[in-house]
């Protein structure tokens, strides 16, 4: 079950690169719902494909919906993101001329998303007390225990070496 509650300190790792793409939009005139609600159904729908096809490249991530909604995803490749978000026969690109379209320079909506390109041993990932969450979900859990108690260590771990000194670092 996704949501079980794991009670102990977890590392999170993903074997090879892969991208951290950050997604959302910002509404900016709450009142004008028909302006930022098509906007806000798009993702959804975006997400269902994806999860629908992961040939696609598509991980998994979290959202979080509120005034300004945040979309973190994680996928195996960046070149398989902008596959997506470039394929006329995928949701995205919809999407995307109906908001330059509908929305344009107006104001009403914002959209933003960065793009993280991971590479091995450039990331730790730690988690105590959660379920299954971030690289943690979409990856692998190990325990954090041992040589990858420390944070500097699962750096190390996540180049594919061995840990080395164990001690050194932080949490």
């Amino acid at each position: 079950m996704i949501n079980r509650m794991i009670p102990q300190r977890m590392a999170g790792e993903l074997e090879g690169e892969f991208c951290v793409f950050l997604i959302g939009m910002r509404i900016n005139h709450p009142l004008k719902v028909y302006q930022w609600l098509p906007v806000f159904r798009a993702m959804p729908r975006m997400l269902q494909e994806l999860s629908q096809h992961p040939e696609l490249g598509y991980l998994g991530g979290h959202f979080w919906p509120g005034r300004t909604l945040i979309s973190l995803q994680y996928w195996r490749s960046f070149n398989h993101l902008t596959e997506y978000a470039s394929s006329k026969s995928r949701a995205h690109l919809p999407a995307w001329g109906a908001f330059t379209r509908q929305i344009g320079n107006s104001g009403d909506v914002g959209i933003w998303h960065e793009t993280y390109v991971i590479a091995p041993g450039s990331y730790e990932a730690i988690y105590h007390n959660m379920p299954p969450f971030g690289l943690g979900r979409v990856g692998t859990l190990i325990p954090a225990a041992g040589s990858r108690y420390r944070a500097s260590a699962r750096l190390t771990a996540s180049r594919g070496t061995s840990p080395g000194e164990e001690g050194k670092g932080t949490p």
